[in-house]
């Protein structure tokens, strides 16, 4: 059963764009992953995650990509690495990868998504 939440609740969750700027391989990981550098612009900065898409992006593929974050969780530690954002994607038709949630436009790092 799903859960529902109130638009409060929403507006709690700070969504925003951001461009990926170093992909590095994560070998601690215990599911293939990088570990990823976004600039989210001068107000937010740079945070660092990381992400279990090995089998559908390549490093290059990812560098300067456009990606969706969540922004205001906890850090949390994965392994020897802290992860600072979340990256928001949805899975394929396998149910097996995550496909990047992002946009085609030049959207400014930082914008907030609503």
């Amino acid at each position: 059963m799903e859960t529902t939440i109130n638009f409060d609740d929403f507006l709690k969750i700070d969504i925003r764009v951001g461009t990926i700027i170093s992909v590095n391989d994560f070998p601690k990981a215990r599911k293939p992953a990088y570990q990823l550098t976004i600039d989210f612009g001068s107000a937010i900065g740079i945070k660092k995650t990381s992400a279990q898409i090995t089998s559908l992006y390549s490093k290059e593929d990812l560098i300067n990509k456009k990606v969706n974050c969540i922004i205001n969780f906890k850090p949390k530690q994965i392994a020897n690495f802290m992860s600072e954002c979340l990256v928001l994607g949805v899975y394929n038709d396998n149910n097996e990868v995550v496909v990047l949630s992002n946009s085609k436009e030049n959207i400014k790092n930082g914008t907030q998504v609503t």
